[in-house]
């Protein structure tokens, strides 16, 4: 099975008694509470997720990041992954060397952080450095809403956050793992989305599964901006395509914790080190992943990809021109399989697609299944009824 970034699954999950010790050493720490993203992170850091990652990042570390998308050590590292003060602590009660409780939002430990790095990032580079933004990219929204200073640092997890929805498809990178080895999966494809899948991606997955053993669908579930379409609608709508319209003993559904950092190219790059964490050993990718507005390219997401070392992944891309519904072929197509005109392709731009839902008008077949528009449609007319 394909090798995890930097040559080895990090598990930093204490068991037993083990467990036990940190948990009472927990209880005599300072504690600091971990806001959504942090907790997210947390998780993904203690089961490997985030490999190489033993901690949140040391100052050496985000620096490196920030410049040049390198670790310290020179591993491919592409976004912050990072522990911020709250709001108007100045860092000072927070001492180098020593040891601090991580805590979630509902007061559960989380674990155990030894101080190794305090540091005052420079949001404004982070900015534009990272996500190429300003003030309006959701990634500034972010940065203002945390402390000045950050914490780095290896940490022992003793509980991972604990979820109200999806717990049936929520896997670590072991246990995906062993899901390929199971299924006899040598070669897996993965579709990363925050999005609900459309006849387009459908048509993306199935030529990515025409190539590989299995497809892992693996939707983003941690936070996302409060214009997109909920998760829990979004796996609705994952749960009946996949049974209907897929081969059920090629394809698996797992949910991915991340929180969406909207960062284009960089977070491509992660999407792709994470996934081969995972065992994963293809991504699609098409266009515009993981953006927003208009910061990024339309293929920047792929084209990242060319500026890297050969050594620097494992992973490969499976690369996605626009695809439609192509009028003259009578079937779904991209750019580079069909002569169609813009005047034959069936594609409709989000903002088309929200007002014919929220209409209750189905979109053509040949944009969305019919069972996708119901689910969406309901949703859409729930907003409405609530007043959102």
């Amino acid at each position: 099975m394909i090798a995890p970034h930097g040559g080895s699954l990090v598990n930093r999950l204490a068991a037993g008694p083990a467990r036990d010790a940190l948990l009472k050493k927990a209880a005599a720490l300072p504690a600091i509470t971990l806001n959504s993203r942090e907790s997210s992170d947390f998780e993904m850091i203690a089961t490997g997720a985030m490999s190489p990652l033993t901690g949140f990042l040391k100052q050496a570390d985000y620096e490196g990041v920030v410049s040049g998308m390198r670790l310290a050590n020179g591993t491919l590292w592409p976004l912050p992954v990072v522990l911020a003060t709250k709001p108007g602590d100045d860092g000072s009660k927070w001492a180098v060397g020593s040891e601090i409780a991580l805590k979630h939002e509902d007061g559960t430990i989380l674990g155990v952080m030894k101080v190794e790095s305090k540091f005052k990032p420079d949001k404004r580079r982070e900015l534009t450095e990272c996500f190429k933004g300003d003030d309006k990219h959701p990634a500034w929204e972010y940065l203002q809403s945390v402390g000045d200073w950050c914490l780095g640092g290896e940490f022992q997890a003793a509980n991972l956050p604990k979820y109200d929805k999806f717990n049936e498809h929520r896997m670590t990178p072991e246990q995906t793992r062993a899901a390929f080895a199971a299924k006899g999966w040598q070669t897996i494809a993965v579709f990363q989305t925050r999005n609900p899948i459309h006849r387009a991606h459908e048509y993306l997955t199935k030529v990515a599964l025409e190539q590989t053993d299995g497809l892992l669908l693996h939707p983003l579930v941690g936070d996302t901006k409060s214009d997109d379409v909920p998760s829990d609608v979004r796996m609705k709508c994952y749960d009946v395509l996949l049974k209907k319209y897929y081969p059920l003993d090629r394809t698996m559904l797992a949910v991915y914790p991340q929180a969406m950092r909207y960062g284009g190219p960089r977070e491509a790059v992660l999407h792709a080190i994470c996934r081969q964490n995972y065992g994963c050993t293809h991504i699609i990718v098409g266009r515009d992943h993981a953006g927003v507005g208009a910061y990024y390219g339309t293929f920047d997401g792929q084209k990242i990809f060319d500026t890297l070392k050969p050594t620097d992944l494992n992973i490969r891309t499976l690369r996605f021109e626009h695809s439609f519904w192509c009028k003259l072929t009578g079937g779904m197509a991209t750019t580079k399989s069909s002569p169609a005109g813009p005047e034959d392709r069936v594609a409709l731009s989000g903002t088309k697609v929200r007002e014919m839902l929220s209409s209750g008008i189905r979109p053509p077949d040949e944009f969305t299944r019919p069972e996708v528009a119901d689910i969406l449609i309901a949703a859409y007319a729930g907003k409405a009824k609530a007043g959102v």
